[in-house]
């Protein structure tokens, strides 16, 4: 019979797997300027793929969505 920690290892590992296994892949391309803002976009932070915001935009953009969400 398996213990607890057995269990718990086995759904720590299930759920891993889940979450590798939908990872989003960003193959679109990024802008190189901000659709806000219009600053140039950092080759680093472009190559992530779909970035469309800079840095400064995307961070009020997620704040904002945070507040939304409570």
């Amino acid at each position: 019979m398996a213990d607890y920690a057995d269990v718990a290892s086995t759904l720590s590992e299930q759920d891993l797997d889940h979450a590798l296994a939908n990872i989003k892949h960003f193959d679109q391309v990024s802008n190189y300027e901000c659709e806000d803002c219009g600053e140039a976009i950092p080759e680093q932070r472009r190559k992530l793929g779909a970035v469309t915001l800079c840095i400064g935009c995307q961070t009020a953009f997620e704040a904002k969505q945070k507040h939304i969400r409570g």
